[in-house]
């Protein structure tokens, strides 16, 4: 049954997505915040998006800097990237107080999250309002990963190895059971409804309950679906 939705679940509908945090340096001063809201925007040159409300300290941090970068937590990270979200930006030692650990990064001076699955160097392209939002447009400079987690697409074959999504309030999910689409059209053209391998594994499962229906029965086979 379809119900309406406010106009504000646009947002949670439209994840889940990985979570990034986003590191920043300005002065001297380092500065993390998970951000929920990133998006891909430009394959040549390549850019990418973060969207922040612009009283956040991280916005101004980008605007001073010119920079920012974008890493990926997985699950392990998961209590330090909320804690992250619950403490203000003006409050220097809050990646101190979470217990990451930094290295430097290749292309821009804002520090990168040791423990990550993935990390995007940005600089500073573009700047556009949006709404009570911000986009800041990044041009990406450095992308590195953990072969584990990613090659050309994430990989998604372990839980710790596989980014983090973020649900709303204090919920986070993992990003995983990847599926893989594979497309048959009959001589019309038109999509067939199952290929030819999903048929015959259709008819094999069909075949095996009836054998089972007959060997145990109905409420047999019920009971051990349960």
């Amino acid at each position: 049954m379809r119900r309406l939705c406010d106009d504000t679940d646009a947002r949670r509908i439209l994840n889940p997505g990985p979570v990034a945090i986003v590191t920043t340096m300005w002065r001297a001063m380092t500065n993390a915040a998970p951000i929920a809201w990133t998006v891909p925007l430009s394959m040549e040159p390549p850019l990418v998006g973060v969207v922040i409300h612009p009283h956040r300290h991280t916005a101004d941090m980008i605007r001073f800097s010119e920079e920012f970068a974008i890493n990926i937590p997985g699950p392990s990270l998961l209590k330090q990237t909320h804690f992250l979200g619950t403490q203000g930006g003006l409050n220097n030692n809050k990646l101190e107080a979470s217990g990451l650990e930094l290295f430097s990064g290749q292309r821009i001076e804002a520090p990168l999250i040791e423990g990550c699955l993935a990390w995007i160097e940005c600089g500073l392209h573009d700047v556009v309002k949006i709404g009570d939002h911000t986009l800041f447009v990044g041009r990406v400079v450095r992308v590195q990963a953990l072969d584990e987690a990613y090659a050309q697409a994430w990989k998604l074959e372990e839980r710790r190895y596989s980014p983090l999504a973020y649900i709303g309030g204090t919920k986070y999910a993992v990003i995983g059971d990847p599926l893989e689409a594979v497309v048959e059209v009959d001589v019309a053209g038109k999509l067939s409804g199952e290929t030819a391998e999903e048929r015959e594994k259709r008819e094999e499962e069909e075949a095996r309950e009836r054998e089972l229906r007959k060997v145990e029965g109905d409420e047999g086979f019920e009971e051990m679906a349960r």
